[in-house]
């Protein structure tokens, strides 16, 4: 058991335990996170609104992003950990989410905003309540009607953490947000929290998407958010098996999957009663189908979960995590498919940070 005398990441079941750990949290209204800081902003979006009450009412309530800009969410020096964080307004892949810790030029965390909470396929972009929507309810990610973002991955640094935006695309976009820290010691065992985003659209024939790559260094793996979407119809996709190598594992895997919807915990196609069905739990769900609509949107497309909370993966050197694009053909033959795959990995690991390859454009993020 990693011992803890912060109580930063202690888990719930040591939620009656006192601490001499500080919480703070930031957002708009309190952007530097200081105490008793919190509601004193005299402009921002919600000035107009609150012209006949003053500073204290609601006067700064989110940040708006100007195309091509960076917006600081957070710096905080520490130890500590962030604990929660939530965000809303627009969602989608506009919006490029990164986090650095104890001051490392390359980024930990690099993710469109709406793939790190296991969500790419929502873009509210034509209104902040349009659109389909479907609820994810696990543990360390929560998406609540309308595109309320939660995570819950305890995050910890030692000297300081940077959390930023980046709008790509070409109009403002609003952000909401909520980060929620504590400042104490951090314990020597614990790791640094990293997500890493890679789309393959689509998967080259003969090729496997590469979830993950590149990693060096001591650490455990704890989850997987894939989205997939159909590059043709008629026959079941998912035969896929997810592989991951680990601490110089050449061809072969030291684990090996049985099938895409297996490893997401379902079974058999998740058919029931011929039609997919889908689900949020915990630990793992397939949550979100959108089917044709009879017109432009000919194509199916899903969105599924793992997380590693209770069954990490570690890694003593270097991790390798792929998955197979593979359906059936005729006479009773796996088909190499060519879907659209669009991944994040998430995993704790000691420092440094390895290179991540680049992200694709918007273009290349657009879900067409």
């Amino acid at each position: 058991m990693l011992t803890d005398p912060g109580g930063l990441l202690s888990p719930l079941s040591g939620i009656a335990r006192l601490s001499g750990a500080r919480t703070r949290s930031i957002s708009a209204e309190n952007p530097t996170g200081k105490k008793g800081a919190g509601g004193m902003a005299t402009e921002g979006p919600g000035a107009s609104a609150a012209r006949d009450l003053g500073p204290g009412w609601k006067v700064s309530p989110c940040a708006l992003i100007a195309p091509g800009k960076t917006q600081d969410l957070a710096e905080i020096d520490g130890p500590g950990a962030i604990q929660s964080m939530w965000l809303g307004g627009y969602v989608g892949r506009q919006l490029i989410l990164r986090m650095y810790w104890d001051g490392q030029e390359r980024p930990s965390v690099e993710c469109p905003l709406a793939d790190f909470f296991a969500c790419g396929w929502r873009d509210n972009g034509a209104g902040p309540t349009r659109g389909p929507f479907s609820p994810l309810n696990s543990l360390p990610v929560v998406v609540n009607p309308n595109s309320g973002l939660n995570c819950f991955w305890p995050m910890p640094f030692r000297r300081h953490c940077r959390v930023t935006v980046e709008n790509i695309g070409p109009q403002e976009r609003a952000c909401f947000y909520q980060i929620n820290y504590a400042l104490d010691d951090v314990p020597d065992a614990a790791a640094y929290f990293h997500a890493q985003f890679r789309r393959s659209n689509p998967v080259p024939p003969g090729q496997c998407h590469r979830i993950l790559d590149g990693v060096a260094g001591r650490g455990h793996y704890v989850g997987t958010a894939l989205l997939v979407g159909l590059g043709g119809q008629d026959r079941w996709w998912g035969e896929g098996e997810i592989k991951f190598f680990l601490d110089g594992d050449g061809d072969h895997p030291t684990i090996c999957g049985t099938g895409t919807e297996d490893y997401f915990g379902g079974s058999y196609n998740w058919e029931v009663d011929g039609r997919y069905t889908t689900y949020s739990t915990p630990f793992m769900g397939m949550y979100h189908v959108s089917a044709p609509d009879g017109l432009y949107q000919s194509q199916q497309r899903f969105a599924m979960y793992r997380w590693h909370l209770v069954d990490p993966i570690r890694f003593e050197r270097d991790i390798r995590v792929t998955l197979q694009d593979l359906g059936w053909r005729s006479g009773g033959r796996y088909l190499l498919r060519h879907d659209d795959f669009a991944s994040v990995a998430y995993w704790y690991q000691a420092p440094p940070t390895g290179a991540f390859p680049p992200l694709p454009d918007m273009d290349g993020l657009e879900l067409v």
